[in-house]
């Protein structure tokens, strides 16, 4: 009698026996079946199935329902009843890989990422496997929450097959055959449309447009895709994109994905922190700079600094981006957004792509900069001349093949600055103005192209016999560019012969133009603008619109509109749409506001709008909008900045409270260390000593102290926090949690889940806590009470990084029991969880236990790559508190390798290394000490990256 088994989970759970499908009637016994199956023949425990049978609390007569159920299944499987065995601990459910089809799907796409060079013979083996679902998996057992991971799992399995098949027909639509071209552009489509930010979704959309010939619509894609991560993520795509557009931008790419692009490891990166940003292609055509242009292109490529220097208006930012995008810059810092000098070596960080976790942001940035030759453009330097100096003295003395291109309105005073003066464009002769010759002066052409820009008015009217008008009006204002585009800009108001006539002798310099477009202005619109110049980079809709209704306008947007058509703001490209202020009208607002007496009134707006942001952020942040919060704190930075001078005015106290403890939800996962700098200032200035908000301000500073690795520090400071704060507020749970970080890495796991617990028990946000606690209980050897711990930390889940900080805890329990492919999976879940939500700091934690794992199911060249790309990162960014963790693994995978003596060198410094988390016992010695002695941290890791080099294959 034939007796061979299938069980499908890809759909509803189905069962046939001997080729006949036998009935599974009830949806517990199915999800038994369910759980035996994915178990692939271990053994699952009874405790396991009761857990999956009723997730809360089992019933007295659990066990005995457990046996019916299980009874029942040997019923059903009738001549292969033996299949299914009782042991001691347990059951197995005995089954061979080709009777389950998720196993059978898995070995179908192994062996068509084995065929890479066959993609015809690929595409059958997909599409076989792509066959075997029937709808979601584990269709009907979605709400039994352990089977809940196991059918993410299995959708995860889904996509995987559908981009391999859509990369595989994209290969052969780039050798010809054009119906495979289509049926990728569909499939990556829907892939991209499931999931609008996965990257490797959109590298397939891009290859598979490519591969069809339309290689418009591929690059269109790709820098689609570029703003919508940065807009809705606050994100950075990958090297791998960047490299894949320019191969389809030159021709040499028409599809084909490079092999090592679709290894395992590419495709779970373990570099936990973002790219470096792209520069930026210029906003529209650069007229009547070609000159210039070249000329600041010779001169770069043999000094180390040249300026351009220049009157306020005259185009050296528009010249400067567009040097940076021809020489590829590695970074475009504009400094006209940050109000303080302080601020500059974030701004700068944040141009490079880097969080910096610990020590001197500034050095940090040096250290990335001096890796590789390049060019970074330093913006808008006049307002912060001391700081943009001694910012680009320090990068050139660092980076010795480094070269800088500053702008401001006079020099920067370095001993090696080359200055490079910028004149305004030029303009038609006197005397006749007659057609095309004089459309092609450019500060005609830039006239007529801002006329057109937005659908103004007005370029209808421009012909031919306009022209000497348009010529009189350019020459009155004597070429410069800004005082141009803001007379194009009031063709929505003036026909040309109107404007000029409105235009006298006065008006002479970008400063007289910007007076009279102001003053055409109504009351309204001139109000909006004076008090949207607070606002240094600029505002999204919503926020202008609050402004104004603060202001009694009747018609915010409208007036609104009116500056944007008269081209006193720019309306950025960005998603929500920004509107700033260049640089020279924002100065020119912020003067209007101190003649209206208004600059106080002001800058309480910019205060209370910041301080709304923040409470949005927080309560967001907890919640499924905190990609979107994530997002909008780090977009509206440099406005948080601004607030945050105003709120260090002795007066504003409350303000200053307010931003530092409603940020401290966002920066908890997040490596921005300028928030926890606030902190730090505020925390030190006396007047908190007696505020309210005190032991809320101590709870940020010492969770801040924890994430740079000083846990003496952290643990005072939270036992002080415990002394001010009520017991149950938000201050003594952010105190309790960080106290219980602080003992796990210190070893004190028992202390470690009874704080964490206590946090737990008053949190309505407890899964932090409760992970802290199954991760004490883990270390400390008692796996069941971590699983125990883990249901209500999964329950409590309601943001993503909360779940993503799940998916690290399961990965840590399957690591620990030696489960090393189900521990890569949820690591990988979890680093694209923390990344896709902002949470660097989770990111770089889960990268690190993703390599142990890579490392002890013995795929030993991917975890040594793995290591050095994570040491490269973490060193960079100062990360020293993680890397000293990663060191240590390093060292265990090197004794592994027969490499001892570097282990025991490495284990040394990380033993006495005072912010590295205990590996030892408290009270145990530390590894003894090398001959030598222990090296400093340069010495650890050249001898990591040496140790590295020398055991890869």
């Amino acid at each position: 009698m034939d007796s061979t088994v299938r069980v499908r989970l890809l759909g509803p759970v189905r069962l046939a026996v001997g080729g006949d499908d036998v009935a599974v009637p009830g949806p517990e016994r199915r999800a038994v079946l369910a759980v035996l199956a994915l178990a692939e023949g271990r053994a699952v425990t009874a405790d396991h199935l009761l857990d999956v049978l009723w997730p809360d609390e089992p019933p007295e007569s659990g066990r005995a329902a457990l046996h019916h159920h299980l009874s029942r299944l040997r019923g059903h499987l009738g001549p292969a009843a033996a299949r299914l065995e009782t042991l001691d601990d347990g059951y197995r459910l005995r089954l061979a890989d080709g009777e389950l089809d998720h196993v059978r799907a898995r070995t179908l796409l192994a062996r068509a990422r084995a065929t890479t060079d066959e993609p015809a013979a690929a595409v059958e083996l997909l599409r076989t496997a792509l066959a075997l679902w029937r709808g979601p998996a584990l269709a009907e057992l979605a709400a039994v929450e352990p089977l809940a991971s196991a059918a993410a799992g299995l959708d995860l399995l889904r996509r995987d097959v559908t981009e391999a098949l859509a990369g595989c027909l994209a290969d052969a639509g780039a050798a010809g055959d054009a119906a495979s071209a289509a049926e990728a552009i569909v499939l990556a489509g829907d892939l991209l449309a499931a999931d609008p930010l996965r990257e490797p979704a959109a590298r397939l959309h891009v290859r598979a447009l490519a591969a069809a010939g339309r290689r418009a619509d591929a690059l269109a894609a790709g820098r689609a895709f570029r703003r919508r991560l940065a807009e809705e993520a606050g994100l950075d795509p990958s090297p791998e994109l960047g490299d894949l557009e320019r191969a389809v931008a030159g021709g040499s790419l028409t599809g084909r994905a490079p092999r090592e692009r679709r290894t395992r490891v590419a495709e779970h990166p373990v570099h936990p922190g973002a790219d470096p940003p792209v520069t930026a292609r210029p906003p529209g055509p650069l007229y009547g700079r070609e000159a210039q242009l070249a000329a600041v292109e010779r001169l770069l490529a043999t000094e180390r600094l040249v300026t351009l220097v220049g009157a306020g208006g005259v185009g050296k930012t528009r010249l400067a981006v567009e040097v940076a995008h021809r020489a590829g810059a590695v970074a475009l810092l504009p400094l006209a957004a940050v109000t303080s000098p302080a601020a500059v070596p974030y701004a700068l960080a944040g141009a490079i792509g880097l969080d910096v976790v610990h020590g001197d942001v500034l050095a940090a940035c040096v250290a990335v900069l001096a890796t590789a030759p390049g060019l970074v453009v330093v913006d808008d330097c006049e307002h912060l001349l001391d700081a943009a100096r001694d910012t680009v003295a320090t990068l050139l003395a660092g980076c010795p093949e480094l070269t800088v291109l500053a702008t401001s309105r006079e020099p920067l005073g370095v001993n090696v600055e080359c200055l490079a003066p910028l004149a305004p464009l030029p303009v038609p002769p006197g005397g006749p103005a007659e057609g095309d010759g004089v459309r092609s002066v450019p500060s005609v052409a830039l006239f007529l192209d801002r006329a057109t820009r937005g659908g103004r008015a007005g370029l209808g009217t421009v012909g031919d016999e306009d022209l000497p008008l348009v010529a009189d009006i350019v020459r009155a204002l004597d070429g410069v560019p800004l005082a141009i585009e803001l007379a194009a800009g009031r063709l929505t108001t003036f026909a040309p012969a109107e404007l000029r006539a409105r235009l006298d002798e006065r008006q002479r310099t970008a400063g007289d133009i910007v007076e009279w477009a102001y003053a055409l202005l109504g009351d309204d619109e001139r109000r909006l603008f004076r008090h949207l110049a607070v606002f240094p980079d600029g505002v999204d809709l919503p926020t202008a619109e609050r402004v104004g209704t603060g202001l009694g306008l009747d018609d915010p947007a409208a007036a609104l509109a009116r500056l944007d058509d008269a081209a006193l703001l720019v309306a950025g490209p960005e998603r929500p749409r920004r509107y700033r202020l260049p640089e020279p009208l924002r100065a020119f607002g912020r003067d209007r506001l101190a003649a209206a007496g208004e600059e106080e009134a002001a800058d309480r707006r910019l205060l209370r709008s910041a301080l709304d942001t923040v409470a949005w952020i927080d309560a967001a942040v907890t919640s499924e909008d905190e990609p979107a919060a994530d997002a909008v704190l780090r977009r509206e930075l440099p406005n948080l900045r601004a607030a945050w001078a105003l709120a260090r005015r002795p007066d504003e106290m409350e303000a200053a409270a307010a931003l530092v403890t409603g940020l401290f939800e966002a920066s908890a996962w997040r490596d921005i260390t300028e928030l926890r700098a606030w902190a730090e200032h505020l925390a030190a200035d006396l007047v908190v000593a007696s505020h309210p908000a005190r032991a809320d301000v101590v709870a940020v500073v010492a969770h801040g102290a924890h994430q740079a690795g000083d846990r003496v520090r952290a643990q005072r400071l939270a036992r002080a926090g415990l002394g001010l704060a009520p017991a149950g507020s938000r201050a003594a749970r952010s105190c309790l949690t960080t106290l219980a970080s602080a003992e796990l890495a210190d070893g004190r796991f028992a202390d470690a889940v009874g704080h964490a617990l206590t946090a737990a028990a008053s949190d309505p946000w407890p899964a932090t806590a409760y992970g802290i606690a199954a991760l004490a209980a883990l270390y400390d050897g008692d796996d069941d009470r971590a699983r125990a711990l883990a249901k209500p930390m999964a329950h409590a889940a309601g943001s993503p990084s909360a779940r993503a900080f799940t998916a690290y805890l399961e990965a840590e329990i399957a690591n620990a029991a030696g489960e090393w492919e189900r521990a890569e999976e949820h690591y990988a879940a979890a680093i694209a969880g923390f990344r896709a939500s902002g949470a660097t700091a989770g990111a770089g934690l889960a990268s690190i236990g993703l390599l142990t794992a890579r490392a002890d199911a013995g795929r030993l060249r991917d975890a040594l790559e793995g290591y050095r790309e994570v040491i490269d990162y973490l060193a960079r960014t100062g990360t020293w508190t993680r890397l000293w963790v990663t060191v240590r693994n390093l060292a265990d995978l090197l004794r592994r390798l027969g490499d001892g003596g570097p282990a025991a060198i490495l284990d040394a410094a990380a033993d006495r290394a005072p912010d590295a988390p205990l590996a030892r016992p408290p009270g145990a010695p530390p590894a003894d000490a090398p001959p030598g002695g222990v090296p400093g941290r340069a010495a650890v890791l050249r001898l990591a990256r040496d140790a590295i080099a020398r055991n890869l294959p």
